[in-house]
């Protein structure tokens, strides 16, 4: 159930929003799990971190950002979905500070979480510069939750 770092594999949607400039970065996993449901346990976020993102909401709120989307939308947890193939599924949206999407893919018997950001001020940057710690753990405990979840299906 180890969690790697990896390159955005070539067949990713995500490249084609690549800018100069861009965050972008990667992780895999062995699972078994289905896309859709490895992409749900990613967004599922364990207590400590929806504890975060509240936070995060209230924290941002003076400036104008974003907090939650509308219920009627198609969601992976808290981020609207964009697009869905058979070995990708992108969700997330724009801001008056970032660009930000999450992508869950299937790559053979594996499963990535990339993330891409576009920002678009010093805000943006700053935002980002903040979370990082805090976005590298949810994404490693979100793809060995997938680990762990496929491999008690399997």
């Amino acid at each position: 159930m180890r969690v790697t770092s990896a390159p955005l594999p070539p067949f990713s949607a995500l490249h084609q929003k690549f800018q100069p400039g861009d965050f972008v970065d990667c992780y895999r996993v062995a699972s078994t799990m289905p896309l859709r449901q490895a992409a749900e346990t990613v967004a599922d976020f364990p207590g400590w971190a929806r504890a975060l993102v509240k936070l995060r909401n209230l924290a941002v709120a003076p400036f104008g950002l974003r907090g939650d989307v509308p219920d009627d939308v198609d969601k992976l947890g808290i981020f609207p979905v964009e697009s869905e193939t058979d070995h990708e599924i992108i969700a997330g949206f724009n801001d008056r500070h970032l660009n930000f999407r999450i992508s869950v893919m299937r790559d053979g018997g594996d499963i990535l979480l990339a993330t891409w950001v576009h920002r678009h001020n010093f805000l943006g940057h700053a935002y980002l510069a903040t979370i990082m710690p805090f976005h590298i753990a949810i994404a490693r405990d979100a793809l060995r939750r997938a680990a762990s979840s496929g491999q008690m299906a399997a």
